[in-house]
């Protein structure tokens, strides 16, 4: 297996992503957009790691950062979400502005 292989794999699914971030209009849909587009990136990370300098471990430690700050967008995203979903009983982001004051 090249590295465009791989490559070609990652465009494709961060691609993917960017179609359901603009696409969609449920806010699950949405984060779940995001962080398929977070795991191409840490696909082409690991890839670039493994095939540049496999004794190096920075394309490892980058995507083990990138796994702990999609964590917690996670964790805040669906706390807002939740509070969305409980005010509006709908998690559309159409009508997140509407829980202005």
């Amino acid at each position: 297996m090249e590295l465009y292989h791989v490559e070609l794999l990652s465009a494709a699914l961060f691609a993917i992503g960017v179609y359901g971030v603009l696409a969609r209009r449920n806010a699950v849909m949405i984060l779940m957009s995001i962080e398929l587009m977070l795991n191409a990136v840490n696909i082409n990370a690991v890839a670039y790691a493994a095939f540049l300098d496999p004794s190096r471990l920075v394309g490892q430690v980058i995507t083990i950062f990138v796994i702990t700050v999609a964590a917690a967008e996670v964790a805040l995203a669906m706390a807002i979400i939740l509070r969305l979903y409980r005010a509006r009983a709908t998690a559309n982001v159409d009508e997140a502005d509407s829980m202005k004051w």
